[in-house]
């Protein structure tokens, strides 16, 4: 079926493109979402009365989506799954789930507008792209822990940590008390010593 694009499709055309589809994309998405038309001899002349006003209402949209595109960029949402050892996700993070997180953060988006070839299944930062009009897209992080300490980390490492880094850092942190306590134990001896020269001194001088 031809159809003639009254708006730009990713990968089909620009607007005012008289492009071939197969039926059914035509029946259940580009007609009724009215993002195209019919490519009939009346239609097409319609168009071209139309091209100027259906140009000037894009381009209005255009901008105000690029504005909320400036304001959303750089943005990273935590959503908190369980997953095992390996980091697989006992479920999956939908197009729902990432248009619910980034609304809550303050843009009000459908998950239509969520662009996911496959949904998320790991634990980790994920890019995810939010198209906000035809012409205007912008990537937002899916931070993807098991809880908000993992999250922080996530964001401060980039990755979820290994088992192994896990002990290291808990030895690390092991060692670094141990280390605080001695010093702290040879402050206190430090602290003793001297008072008791000091005492020592004392009596010296004033013998009972």
């Amino acid at each position: 079926m031809q159809v003639i694009l009254l708006e730009r499709i990713e990968k089909l055309g620009q607007m005012g493109d008289v492009v071939k589809v197969k039926p059914g994309f035509a029946r259940n998405y580009l007609l009724p979402q009215g993002k195209a038309r019919r490519a009939t001899a009346e239609n097409l002349k319609a168009f071209e009365q139309q091209r100027t006003q259906l140009e000037g209402e894009n381009l209005k949209r255009r901008d105000e989506a690029q504005k909320v595109a400036d304001k959303l960029a750089g943005l990273s949402v935590v959503l908190i799954r369980q997953a095992g050892e390996s980091g697989q996700l006992y479920g999956s993070v939908t197009s729902r789930d990432l248009a619910e997180s980034v609304t809550e953060a303050g843009f009000t988006i459908s998950r239509s507008q969520i662009v996911l070839d496959n949904v998320i299944k790991s634990l980790g930062l994920h890019k995810v792209r939010v198209r906000l009009h035809p012409e205007v897209s912008v990537t937002v992080t899916a931070n993807v822990a098991r809880s908000e300490s993992e999250a922080e980390s996530l964001a401060e490492r980039g990755h979820v940590l290994t088992p192994d880094e896990e002990q290291a850092l808990e030895a690390a942190a092991a060692a670094e008390r141990e280390a605080t306590i001695k010093e702290l134990a040879a402050e206190e001896e430090a602290a003793e010593s001297e008072g008791d020269s000091e005492k020592a001194e004392t009596e010296e001088e004033n013998p009972a």
